[in-house]
């Protein structure tokens, strides 16, 4: 698997790479069809990376705290992770569909169109919300029994069901930065997270504890501090996209409902969440092969996983970089050059992602015991972590691969993908090997470790031949 052979244009001095930095996190305009590749990327990337650290920050912050309450405690928000992921496939494949659409149109010059479409996707989006919020709400406690959960942590439903109620505000901020993207203002959807996730740490432990003047909720007071931060990080979104000053505009013109636009959000949307939904189910299948060995066990794989989500998150929105180039690029006619843009990102991600696996496996006894001081959860989240940072650069590969196809509009190939990888290789291999081969969890991590480089090399192979190209958005 080569890639096309970079020009010099592809390696700009070092003094341009940190102004290029320096602009993307001014929010610096720019014409992603013409600019250089590097510099383009950079402008997306470094916003899009530092947006989803603060997510996975969010999430580590969570596990410490909540980490006090005990084992049970953790387990609980780790079931509800799964669930919730699985749930809101719904607001990723709107947003696949939304960037895609967005970008095209911004490509083409059609700002007013790109406008319209993103109306269309904040629509589609409440209208799934809806259908999550209330039945999430009223069965939280069978859900968390049903993934396997001891009484202990179905005892921790209250945080499964606020989540689950309050669903429209997930969805909402998923979908508006993935509007953000998709127009090239990767800076704005990176400031709404982090004015979201900033509220959610300093309210994690006020709501939690009952510091100062707030209440003691204890487990569902992390929820509320989610809610709640999550609530204000969309209300700025949508002060942003009224005020009419950046390249996506919801006036009057675009308020309105438009069959034709919904129809196109839809159907990419209809692939993108089963792509989503089919990987996140194999997830949540190794999720729970591993609750089969325990409370403890559980724990220790829930804070790997948000520790690896730590890397893997902003690893994604490098990736996200090539999902807005491609989508432009081709709205702009210019195919070779969206393809390009796919290969240099992935060659960018996998270096970041070939680092953080080495300093995943270095530290993970440190990382681990500062969420736990349990020793079994400890040598769990270790030996996880291990085996799945020798998977890193093949993830980076994978997920440019997939937001380049997702970027064209081509949710489909990643879907076909995931159900192949997930569901034919990694849940049954994960299965055979953690109990009639007696692995235990190890099993399960090493099957998820070989999925990981089939994706890649199969992603490889299907993006060079390049029929996403003439994909219609």
């Amino acid at each position: 698997m080569s890639a096309p052979v970079e020009s010099q244009a592809d390696s700009p001095p070092a003094l341009s790479i940190w102004r290029a930095i320096w602009g993307s996190l001014r929010g610096a305009q720019q014409d992603y069809t013409s600019a250089p590749l590097p510099r383009a990327i950079i402008l997306l990337a470094v916003p899009m990376a530092l947006e989803l650290l603060m997510e996975s920050t969010f999430g580590l912050v969570d596990i410490y705290f909540v980490g006090k309450l005990g084992p049970a405690a953790v387990a609980t928000v780790g079931l509800t992770g799964s669930l919730i992921i699985l749930v809101f496939g719904a607001a990723i494949g709107l947003s696949i569909a939304a960037t895609a659409v967005v970008s095209r149109r911004i490509g083409e010059g059609d700002e007013e169109g790109a406008g319209l479409s993103a109306v269309q996707a904040i629509l589609a989006g409440v209208g799934f919300s809806v259908l999550v919020s209330i039945p999430g709400a009223l069965f939280a406690s069978q859900m968390l029994t049903l993934m396997g959960g001891a009484p202990e942590v179905v005892a921790g439903s209250g945080y499964t069901a606020v989540l689950f109620g309050t669903s429209s505000v997930i969805f909402l901020i998923f979908l508006n930065n993935a509007i953000f993207r998709g127009a090239g203002d990767a800076a704005l959807a990176m400031r709404a997270l982090w004015l979201a996730n900033a509220l959610n740490m300093i309210l994690d432990p006020c709501l939690i504890f009952g510091w100062g003047p707030f209440p003691e909720m204890g487990l569902v007071g992390a929820a509320w501090a989610t809610t709640i931060g999550r609530g204000v990080g969309v209300a700025f979104q949508f002060w942003v996209l009224v005020s009419g000053n950046r390249r996506v505009k919801l006036g009057r013109e675009q308020l309105r409902y438009d069959p034709e636009t919904m129809r196109r959000i839809l159907r990419i949307a209809l692939t993108g969440t089963i792509q989503f939904t089919v990987g996140t189910a194999a997830w949540l299948g190794i999720m729970r092969i591993v609750a089969i060995f325990g409370e403890t066990t559980l724990a220790g794989y829930t804070i790997a996983i948000r520790l690896i989500h730590f890397a893997i998150l902003p690893a994604w929105g490098m990736s996200g970089a090539a999902a807005t180039l491609v989508g432009q690029n081709l709205g702009a006619g210019h195919p070779e050059r969206a393809e390009r843009a796919v290969w240099l990102t992935g060659a960018y991600n996998c270096g970041v992602l070939a680092l953080m696996g080495l300093i995943f496996w270095v530290g993970a006894p440190p990382m681990t015991a500062f969420f736990s001081d349990d020793p079994g959860v400890v040598a769990t989240g270790v030996e996880a972590l291990r085996i799945l940072s020798l998977g890193y650069v093949f993830y980076a590969w994978s997920m440019s691969f997939s937001q380049g196809f997702n970027g064209a509009g081509d949710s489909d190939t990643p879907t076909y993908i995931n159900f192949g990888v997930s569901w034919v290789l990694q849940i049954p291999l994960a299965y055979v090997l953690a109990r009639p081969l007696e692995m235990g969890p190890r099993g399960a991590y090493i099957a998820s470790l070989i999925a990981g480089v089939a994706w890649a090399l199969i992603g490889g192979l299907l993006f060079r031949r390049g029929k996403w190209k003439s994909r219609r958005v």
